[in-house]
């Protein structure tokens, strides 16, 4: 099986978040990979990295990062493939130095941003990214986002169903 999307964090401390995105791509069954790569700790590894993704068959990439942040950029800057970065939670400015680090990339290097260890959703965009040209993903998504429809009208039919309160209406 050939991955669609690599998932790649700093170091594995950022498992916990980037879980998130394993889990919706693995629900959806949408092939992935995940690696641990470091943009200062092994440069030439996430450089060769980036280099070979896509004559691998990698369509997206999602790079989880905190603090200086500076993975998904190195990776956007050695790649033509579209690069999603998740600013991951932690140093002194709780995460925001990551949004901007990510956020703030020179013209030519776009890195997509999600919000802060907002893993899901980069999970999400990927996969909407890859059904462009996939329509058995495109229907996948199709049916996740029906469901998520579902679920908010269930809870309405639970809430209305709540009957203890004198005063609800």
């Amino acid at each position: 099986m050939t991955p669609k999307v690599s998932i790649i964090m700093g170091s594995t401390s950022d498992l916990p978040v980037m879980e998130k995105a394993m889990k919706w791509l693995n629900d959806q069954q949408i092939p992935f990979e995940v690696n641990a790569l470091s943009a200062h700790r092994t440069p030439d590894a996430v450089e060769e990295f980036a280099k070979n993704a896509k004559q691998r068959g990698v369509m997206v990439i999602i790079a989880g990062a905190g603090m200086a942040a500076a993975l998904p950029g190195v990776i956007a800057a050695s790649t033509p493939l579209p690069v999603i970065g998740v600013p991951i939670k932690g140093g002194i400015l709780d995460g925001l130095d990551a949004v901007f680090s990510i956020m703030q990339m020179p013209p030519g290097i776009p890195v997509a941003t999600v919000g802060v260890n907002a893993a899901q959703n980069a999970a999400i965009l990927a996969a909407q990214m890859i059904a462009l040209a996939d329509s058995e993903v495109a229907g996948k998504i199709e049916q996740w986002k029906k469901g998520l429809g579902e679920k908010i009208e269930k809870a309405n039919r639970d809430l209305a169903a709540i009957s203890e309160y004198e005063y609800k209406c």
